[in-house]
């Protein structure tokens, strides 16, 4: 070991194109680094490689996107040079290194050097401050919008003044009740300055003005980074690409490195533009391939290949696996959402039992956070552990919690937690100071804090006449929907709570994607109630399920001593953007329908098409061994079992590469699916018919039908297919004509009893 030299040891790690990666070193450079081929392992190597050969750890410049990566690769870059000190090392995220940056810089900008980082909820603090000194409308300029768009603004290098004369931007922001938005974000800044801080954006921007305004410091920065590395450059934003391009000359030695397939976060801001034309800003740049993937098996490899060769924007290139052949991906076909939780459980049992993979190798993977909800419900009832990578719990999610507590005061005029929780959500001016007078009348009367509310005088509380007046409004609230209790079907209060409660006006009220999961979060919230007076129907026969009975079953899965938190190994559910960057041994990717992966407004751009494509070709790529793909063919939307088109994805996977079975392969999802052209074109491409795959009638729509009666009852041994469980075998029958009843063994869901009257299915043979 002693005679090794410096150079065996990129030999023996490497292999040839991540060698040529790592020791080219003379020009620009761009690594496409395919899912698994290496990428860390490769900027690791040649961050060492130039320590190694005459750089200086303050002469390099390496940005990642998270704190996380930055210190792995230090670590790895420290286990290669014991002796390297990597504090001296520009490296880290782009926010911290120019940070660092400013700190130094700061006084040419007008700042001192210790000026103040203005977190999230600093921001908007003084976003709310600033509305409301103008006298604007408060519900219109919400703090988290106006920081959206603000935010949206500095990440394009759009500064107040080019903010207030560009048209285009001043109509939007008209139309959506922001006509004044342009002097609310002059005004901010003016005051960020004045308090001499900066919020997160501004780390980026400021780096920016000071390198365009103060060309002697840039020339400064530009000669002492002698190399610019950046890891995942597919994600940064134009702002980002903008600072890189100060630092550097068409022929500077940078190195980039990141995957254009795996571009997933344009709605953070990134621009794939910027991995698409790095050799048009770099023309000399060598462009490097990295084609062979340790992670995932051949089969694996090539069917996500199959994937993302549909995008037309895109670095060509082809993967190969270095792994065994493996199985073929598995496809699921389900009569509905719920019984694609149940089926996903079986096959995680199958995984476990037959294939020996533990839960923590296992992932389940969704397009949007309200889909947990169902695989949370199956997986607790079928003992399976599992944790949300990444968030909560879907009733442990601020929203459904507070929705919750309306169900449950509404029930219950005496829970406190619930009385606590919304009495000023949302706002109605009901501060601390007056709950808390609540709760301490409510101590010294032996009430609860409703009673009080309802009668202060009564409970020895004396309150200003506008505070009795909102009180009296939140109680008269309440109490109508406490009325409506036991004379209105569960699904249609709840929906009416949330409306008239101001909770949906309040998610609704701005169009940031944590507003929209919220919104997805809360409607999924309503399904699930529909779904659960249509479960109570068909087997008992009572049509008017109250909010009361859906509380006694939710508080079941809301406790949290059975928790995601649990120390034990855990199956990980998550989005897909959530995954990325990891892997799995098994990977389910669920709920492959049309309008939902891809999203509903994807059909209408193609970039936002090919965005989703190479979404699932993320999702793909997580998995090592197995891959299982689910899709329902009905779904409750909007209060409605409404009929579901597989995703056109799935027709894009090569044949060779789907398992062949009852219920997996190709020939499964074209049993379920007519295949019909639309006139539009693809929005993939401009130039093809856009293929839509739609539900087969004998699959959705017939079973929506309800169940024939009289002499048409079905009889024992007869096979059935319900909406929601599935295919079952009839195994008796009881009573007749209003109360006629069937108990069906499912072959998923399990053994029920089912009111004829009201059950929905048709007979199959």
């Amino acid at each position: 070991m002693k005679d090794t030299s410096p150079e065996d040891i990129y030999v023996r790690s490497l292999n040839p194109t991540q060698l040529e990666a790592v020791t080219y070193c003379d020009g620009p450079s761009l690594v496409i680094a395919g899912a698994g081929s290496g990428k860390t392992r490769v900027l690791t190597y040649k961050i060492a490689y130039l320590l190694q050969h005459g750089y200086q750890p303050w002469e390099l410049l390496s940005l990642t996107f998270t704190n996380k990566a930055a210190r792995e690769m230090n670590e790895r870059i420290s286990a290669i040079i014991p002796d390297l000190d990597t504090r001296d090392l520009w490296s880290g995220t782009f926010h911290s290194i120019f940070s660092r940056l400013l700190r130094r810089e700061a006084p040419a900008l007008g700042f001192t050097s210790n000026y103040t980082i203005y977190d999230t909820a600093d921001s908007r603090s003084l976003l709310k401050t600033i509305v409301r000194e103008k006298g604007l409308d408060e519900k219109a300029y919400k703090p988290s919008v106006v920081a959206c768009r603000i935010s949206e603004a500095k990440n394009k290098a759009v500064l107040p003044g080019a903010y207030s004369s560009d048209g285009s931007i001043r109509r939007r922001d008209r139309a959506d009740g922001m006509s004044e938005l342009h002097a609310v974000y002059a005004t901010y800044q003016q005051r960020l300055r004045l308090s001499d801080a900066m919020d997160f954006d501004d780390l980026l921007l400021n780096t920016y003005l000071l390198l365009k305004d103060h060309p002697e410091t840039c020339r400064h920065y530009a000669g002492r980074f002698r190399y610019i590395l950046i890891d995942e450059y597919q994600d940064t934003n134009p702002l980002q690409a903008l600072i890189i391009r100060l630092l550097t000359r068409p022929d500077s030695r940078i190195c980039v490195v990141g995957d254009d397939a795996q571009s997933i976060y344009g709605f953070r801001g990134a621009d794939i533009d910027n991995i698409l034309q790095f050799t048009h800003h770099y023309p000399t740049a060598r462009l490097i391939k990295l084609e062979t993937n340790y992670r995932s098996t051949q089969t694996i490899v090539n069917a996500a290949n199959s994937i993302i060769r549909h995008n037309q924007r895109q670095i060509p290139k082809t993967v190969r696996s270095n792994g065994d052949v493996g199985t073929p991906l598995r496809l699921l076909s389900t009569y509905s959402d719920k019984e694609e939780s149940i089926r996903v459980a079986g096959e995680i049992y199958r995984l476990r039992t037959k294939e020996n993979i533990p839960f923590d190798n296992i992932a389940l993977l969704y397009r949007t956070n309200a889909q947990s909800r169902s695989f949370e419900e199956t997986f607790r009832t079928e003992n399976i552990p599992y944790r949300i990578y990444g968030g909560l719990s879907f009733y442990q999610r601020k929203e459904i919690k507070d929705i919750l507590a309306y169900f449950r005061l509404t029930a219950n005029l005496s829970d406190e937690e619930a009385f606590r929780r919304i009495i000023n959500y949302p706002a109605r001016g009901i501060g601390a100071t007056t709950q808390n007078k609540l709760h301490q009348a409510a101590l010294l009367t032996d009430a609860s804090p409703f009673q009080v509310a309802a009668d202060p005088a009564g409970h020895g509380l004396e309150l200003p006449k506008s505070t009795t007046a909102k009180l009296e409004r939140f109680v008269t609230l309440i109490s109508d929907f406490r009325k409506r209790l036991t004379e209105t079907d569960g699904y249609t209060l709840a929906a009416e709570i949330i409306r008239k409660s101001g909770i949906g006006a309040d998610i609704h009220a701005d169009t940031t994607p944590e507003s929209l999961a919220r919104q997805e979060n809360v409607q999924e919230l309503l399904n699930s109630i529909k779904r659960f007076q249509d479960e109570q129907a068909e087997e008992t026969g009572n049509q008017l399920i109250s909010l009361t009975d859906f509380l006694a079953q939710v508080s079941l899965l809301t406790d949290t001593d059975r928790s995601e938190e649990d120390s034990g190994p855990c199956v990980t559910l998550m989005t897909v953007h959530a995954a990325k960057g990891l892997e799995f041994d098994a990977v389910f990717v669920t709920g492959l329908e049309e309008d939902l992966f891809p999203n509903a407004t994807a059909r209408y751009s193609q970039r936002e098409m090919e965005e989703e494509r190479r979404l699932f070709y993320v999702a793909v790529t997580r998995a090592r061994r197995h891959v299982v793909l689910t899709y329902a063919r009905s779904r409750y939307r909007y209060g409605n079992m409404e009929c579901s088109a597989p995703s056109p994805f799935l027709r894009e996977i090569s044949k060779e590469y789907i398992g062949s079975g009852s219920s997996s392969g190709t020939q499964n999802l074209a049993a379920n699916t007519a295949v019909r052209e639309k006139e539009a074109p693809h929005p993939a491409s401009p130039s093809r018919h856009y293929v839509r795959l739609q539900p087969d009638s004998s699959a959705c729509t017939k079973a929506n039908r309800p169940a024939p009666s009289g002499a048409d009852l079905p009889q024992t041994g007869q096979t059935i297919e319900h909406e929601r469980f599935g295919k079952g075998t009839i195994l008796g029958t009881e009573g007749s004509g209003e109360n006629a009843k069937a108990t069906v063994a499912f072959e998923n869901a399990g053994t029920k009893t089912l009111l004829l009257k009201f059950a929905r299915f048709r007979i199959v043979e």
